[in-house]
């Protein structure tokens, strides 16, 4: 029967406990109780899963009824009488706990358990039955020590894996009094399919499923709340703090994660104490050369470099850069900030190298991300950042997903991804490789690599001949729809499908479902960025949403799905050549003018250099100092032998970080920085979502605030920057952003998260963006065509393979930070290479077995790993592994807009080693 609308939000009276309480619309009675403060036992149900009552400790008694209810799945009705705390209830909500607790071993697993809890509270103690046979320990994972013994079974483990993260390793066997916990088919959990991110363990009550390092047992000194340091996700988390060390992570219920984390936001913590961590400053020994060489280690810094004071330290840096512009004027000068940090960070070092440098050479990681999405959006719709949030794909019909693998790279982005699909939602994939998400996706169009261009064009192709598009939408929203029209006019599937490898119908089904769907949106990652063709490969991104209308609207629209913690956030702060923050161009007389006279200094009105090309310029003599915060282009850029032949030819290089990292094996002067947790600042989320992180540990020895540093050596280069906290940044920044006018630093401080645009302090800020026009010049999309060009370098006779590069689940970026975190380096401590079983097995080599990977531009070395989502003739290796840089292999050609390198195509050989 349809919901009577005058009905759906009224308020349910009925009587708890001889009071008369409201229970809100959709609420049960346990809800309802704990809401108004009458407590109830209960321990299979916890708010976010869905209610089980299976085990029966909550039941209640409502007059009328012959048995008693479980609370936690019975709504209230209205004059309904229920007790909770009579005798008849009590008596079998202690017999339950009474059972369970006659089972649990003598030892504790966790200080929060929640039937040691209900048991004290409710005075029951001594169990008269006896145990059942307790099973062994399963301590074969890294992260999550298994103890059944402790298990009430209660399936809370099996609904959060199931359900909320739909990962589906763990279930219920068995029946009766042999029922159990297994993993996969009753593997051990160290063996099983497990991706460790422990929300078994937070949902668990009694630490049957706890923490393999023993951090339940830890009572905090503190808790402090914070944002997780790896993904553009921005989950917010809290910090466990003991001793001035973080012992555990849980997750926090904020608006891009609800609760929920992923293996490196929950295990991944650890690295701020690492040995390795840098606390004082360094300057290079004399006569040791630059490089890679046998000099340099990063556990023990003295073969490379001499400790020295702040003051020696920081005079050196300084006067090295003041030299060089000196010598060669502004031009000679470079810096890279860092995505990993916050948006004071990055804002403050911007404003840096333009006011204290006078140059706009300056970049960071988005230049090797989503350079080329940013270019497309900004030409097309006028802004760079994401139209509609993660978390709206539950409005969508149909989502599309393409060059991402999210289950990987933005495990909690998937979880929202896979929670749409059980409620009925369709995935469209669209990846050269069948990654784990495919299993959920009604259409997997498993493309030869670097056709997407053709792909999407043969897409566009069939909206447009079936009269699929939305007409009024294109007339009164966007322009050149008739250049686009004639571009695709030769893109029919049936003359492409010898090209990218689908057959026709295939794509005619997908181009209808997602043309024709009520909603629908379009997930992007940097499988469709990091080609020379990136630019085009999101031109027709943009196409599909705007001929079909399928953008300013709940469930439709574009999400480039960012990197890095804050790549969004550096990128609004000015942290590229081209644009000052909010993306006002640095040609553009009117901005030039506005940012002069706000910094109170003369603005070169020249785009900067981007990161490759700085290299391309330091090797050329042409630039002959740089300034490193954070960055590690000796790991990240491509053609490694290139990029650091050209970090070799500097004159003097100041790098900035928490550890040796490779960049600094070519630095002059190495000064000891924070690392996230250790700092205050804000950082801008996938979702324009932004969010404050607070320090939780202090600093090591003589390690110093980030911000700190830069603006240090801004007062050495004679700047007079007297900030003293970190809201004063903010808020400088913040004047100068009318994007986030409305977000003050107090905000923050109340609510840690706020989307923007935000025009004022009562704007709830908008997640969902150009709903009536677009931030153009004449308010219209711009529909760009582009033609299908292939990649720089095609596989030969030599080099016959195709390289696709990019992250592991448990590592992030270089590896910098999360191969000092014990439990994720213990899971994944080895470099691999991905390779085709059929592959393999022509190459006479096993699974485990070293191989040789080999381009025209170096060589690796790393343990071969079968994978049957690759087709046969692709290659996939990650890049975090400095022991195997995959990046000693790529191709620097960029794409001509946004400027990024090619690392997801390049022909490479293998062989057995």
């Amino acid at each position: 029967m349809a919901a009577n609308p005058d009905t759906m939000f009224e308020t349910v009276e009925f009587t708890l406990n001889g009071n008369s309480i409201e229970a809100l619309p959709g609420e049960t009675i346990l809800q309802a109780a704990e809401r108004t403060g009458t407590e109830i036992p209960h321990l299979c149900y916890t708010e976010g899963l869905r209610a089980d009552g299976n085990c029966r400790a909550c039941v209640v008694e409502i007059d009328g009824e012959r048995v008693l209810a479980p609370s936690c799945c019975r709504n209230p009705k209205p004059g309904m009488v229920v007790k909770s705390d009579n005798e008849r209830a009590q008596k079998s909500q202690k017999l339950v706990l009474e059972l369970l607790l006659s089972d649990m071993p003598e030892q504790a697993y966790t200080l929060d358990n929640e039937l040691a809890y209900w048991a004290n509270k409710l005075d029951v103690r001594n169990p008269r039955f006896k145990p059942r046979h307790q099973p062994a320990a399963d301590l074969s994972h890294p992260a999550i020590a298994v103890n059944l013994d402790a298990c009430i079974q209660c399936t809370r483990c099996l609904r959060a894996c199931r359900e909320s993260q739909v990962n589906d390793v763990i279930g219920l066997a068995k029946r009766g009094h042999h029922a159990e916990i297994v993993f996969d088919i009753g593997d051990p959990m160290g063996e099983s399919t497990c991706v460790a991110c422990g929300e078994c363990v937070a949902a668990c009550p009694t630490g049957a499923l706890s923490n393999a390092t023993g951090a339940h047992l830890v009572e905090a000194d503190r808790k402090v709340d914070s944002v997780c340091p790896y993904c553009g996700v921005g989950c917010l988390l809290t910090y466990h703090v003991k001793d001035d060390k973080i012992t555990r992570v849980e997750g926090r219920n904020g608006p891009a994660n609800f609760s929920r984390l992923c293996v490196k936001g929950r295990y991944g913590f650890d690295y701020v104490n690492h040995p390795q961590r840098l606390t004082k400053p360094l300057i290079r020994r004399q006569g040791v050369p630059k490089g890679l060489n046998e000099h340099f280690d990063p556990s023990d810094p003295s073969k490379m470099f001499r400790e020295a004071s702040w003051e020696e330290a920081m005079e050196l840096a300084v006067g090295g850069l003041k030299k060089i512009k000196q010598e060669l004027g502004s031009a000679g000068l470079a810096g890279f900030g860092s995505a990993k940090g916050s948006n004071e960070e990055a804002y403050l070092f911007q404003k840096l190298i333009r006011v204290g440098f006078g140059t706009n050479n300056v970049d960071h990681c988005t230049r090797l991300c989503h350079a080329s999405s940013v270019a497309a959006l900004l030409e097309g719709i006028g802004s760079g950042a994401v139209s509609n949030q993660v978390e709206d794909v539950k409005h969508a019909e149909v989502f599309m997903v393409i060059g991402s693998n999210p289950t990987t790279n933005h495990p909690v982005a998937a979880t929202f991804m896979k929670n749409a699909i059980r409620d009925g939602k369709k995935l469209i994939l669209l990846d050269p490789r069948k990654t784990q998400i495919a299993r959920h996706a009604s259409h997997h169009l498993q493309f030869n690599a670097s056709t997407d261009v053709t792909l999407l064009n043969s897409m566009l192709h069939v909206i447009i001949e079936e009269g699929l598009t939305d007409d009024k939408f294109i007339a009164e929203r966007t322009t050149d729809f008739e250049e686009l029209k004639a571009n695709v006019a030769d893109f029919s599937p049936e003359k492409t499908a010898a090209v990218t490898g689908i057959d026709a119908q295939t794509v005619r089904e997908v181009a209808r479902l997602f043309a024709t769907s009520k909603g629908s949106m379009i997930f992007w990652g940097m499988g469709i960025s990091q080609h020379i063709h990136g630019t085009d490969n999101s031109r027709c991104l943009i196409a599909l949403s705007m001929i079909t209308g399928q953008v300013g609207r709940p469930g439709t629209g574009l999400h480039p799905l960012r990197g890095q913690n804050n790549v969004q956030g550096a990128s609004d702060a000015g942290l590229i050549p081209m644009m000052f923050p909010d993306y006002r161009r640095v040609d553009n007389p009117d901005a030039n003018q506005w940012f002069s006279e706000y910094w109170g200094a003369e603005l070169d009105a020249r785009a900067g250099l981007t990161v490759v090309e700085i290299m391309h310029a330091a090797l050329d003599g042409k630039i002959r100092g740089m300034y490193i915060m954070g960055e590690n282009p000796a790991m990240s850029d491509p053609n490694l032998n290139h990029a650091r032949a050209a970090l070799a030819a500097l004159d003097h290089l100041v790098l900035q970080d928490m550890f040796l990292t490779e960049t600094s094996a070519f630095a002059d002067v190495v000064l000891p920085a924070s690392g996230w947790a250790e700092k205050d600042g804000t950082v801008s989320n996938t979702d324009r979502r932004v969010q404050l992180g607070k320090a939780a540990v202090p600093l090591p020895g003589e390690a110093r605030q980030d911000l700190w540093i830069i603006r240090d050596i801004g007062r050495g280069l004679g700047l007079d920057w007297n900030y003293q906290h970190v809201a004063e940044v903010y808020d400088e920044m913040r004047r100068a952003m009318p994007s986030i006018k409305g977000i003050t630093w107090e905000r923050l401080n109340e609510v840690s998260s706020v989307t923007y645009p935000c025009a004022d302090e009562n704007d709830p800020g908008q997640g969902v963006v150009f709903t009536r026009d677009f931030p153009t010049a004449n308010g219209k999309a711009r529909l760009v065509a582009a033609k299908s060009i292939p990649a720089d370098e095609q596989p030969d006779d030599d080099y016959p393979l195709i390289l696709i590069t990019g992250r592991q689940l448990e590592h992030w970026h270089t590896g910098s930070m999360t191969r000092r975190a014990s439990v994720l380096d213990a899971i994944e401590p080895v470099p691999v290479i991905y390779v085709n079983s059929e592959d393999l097995d022509r190459l006479g080599v096993e699974a485990g077995a070293e191989i040789v990977a080999r381009s025209r531009r170096g060589e690796i070395r790393a343990y071969a790993r079968p994978d049957d989502g690759l087709k046969r003739g692709e290659v996939f290796i990650p890049f975090c592994y400095h022991e195997a840089a995959a990046n000693l292999l790529t191709n620097e050609a960029l794409d001509p807009f946004g400027k990024i390198p090619e690392f997801k195509f390049c022909a490479i050989k293998l062989e057995a080693a």
